[in-house]
């Protein structure tokens, strides 16, 4: 038989290397001894920290996925909350505007009643206050309706005044109700007074006057003594309007030499426009002593010769 045909590993019964009963007890026991020296005398520390240290790079890479998913998550909510936070101060911007809408106008308001208060005070002539409600429907006046009418003593003709001037006459009485005719309308017409000359005239509506209407002193020669800046008040002689009032104010005069009056035009110093409140004065012609009764034509005694 040739020799390299000869099999010279050993038989099959001699492979046999410990048995696993053997390879546990001694593992065991290895692993029970090494537990005790790294408790002990921490002779495994070195290599904790070598194996940490080479795999802090796989750490941190397979820890970014879920930090990106974390910081997203709570950049969405940041953005969220900011968006609720927006929307609220929104709102909240919007209710204070109204509140301080509303404190403007009742600011105006206190100022306008305190003005009527001493304008009160200072009038002889019994009033009352009143409120402006609406403006009247029909274009072509300059109306308005006030809430005091018949029920509460207002008379047809009375006086209407605001703090700043005369503005209007009530022209039409209902029992809850008044229509109050402004100055400015054109069938409209005052008395007035000059106050630096003393003249006379009378002062009549003009709605188209200026840019929100105005008042017109009509049939005043064109030699008057009026001046720009000249104030009217109401003068009195019609037993209607208490003198003294100021009415309105000389904005501009024309004069022209083909015209034997002038144009005279006034700007009201009432708030013609968007007045709330106003005092209704009682006629002068209450307080007025009756006109004597005409006398009787006396007839001539004696005939013709």
């Amino acid at each position: 038989m040739p020799l390299g045909t000869l099999d010279r590993s050993a038989p099959t019964l001699f492979k046999h290397g410990p048995s696993p009963l053997s390879r546990l007890a001694l593992y065991s026991a290895l692993a029970l001894f090494l537990m005790v020296a790294d408790a002990r005398f921490r002779i495994t520390e070195p290599l904790r920290k070598v194996v940490a240290t080479a795999l802090y790079p796989l750490q941190w890479l397979m820890l970014q996925p879920v930090e990106l998913a974390d910081k997203g998550l709570g950049y969405l909510q940041s953005l969220q909350a900011a968006q609720q936070a927006a929307d609220a101060a929104q709102k909240q911007m919007a209710q204070m505007s109204v509140r301080a809408g509303e404190t403007d106008q009742l600011l105006r308001e206190n100022a306008e009643l305190r003005q009527l208060l001493a304008l009160r005070a200072r009038l002889d002539t019994p009033a009352q206050a009143a409120q402006v409600i609406y403006d009247t429907a029909d274009p072509y006046t300059r109306r308005v309706m006030v809430d005091r009418g018949q029920l509460a003593g207002v008379q047809a003709g009375a006086p209407v005044v605001d703090a700043s001037g005369v503005l209007g006459q009530v022209t039409r009485v209902y029992p809850m109700l008044s229509e109050v005719t402004l100055l400015i309308d054109r069938d409209q017409a005052i008395p007035v007074l000059n106050v630096r000359t003393g003249a006379r005239s009378v002062a009549y509506g003009d709605p188209v006057a200026g840019l929100g209407g105005g008042m017109e002193l009509r049939f005043t020669p064109g030699n008057a003594d009026v001046q720009e800046g000249d104030l009217l008040t109401t003068s009195g002689v019609d037993g209607l309007y208490p003198p003294g009032l100021p009415v309105a104010r000389v904005v501009r005069v024309e004069r022209r030499a083909d015209s034997t009056f002038a144009r005279i035009y006034c700007a009201p110093l009432a708030q013609v426009y968007g007045a709330r409140h106003v005092m209704l004065l009682e006629p002068l012609a209450n307080d007025l002593p009756p006109r004597p009764a005409p006398e009787p034509a006396t007839q001539k005694r004696g005939g013709h010769k």
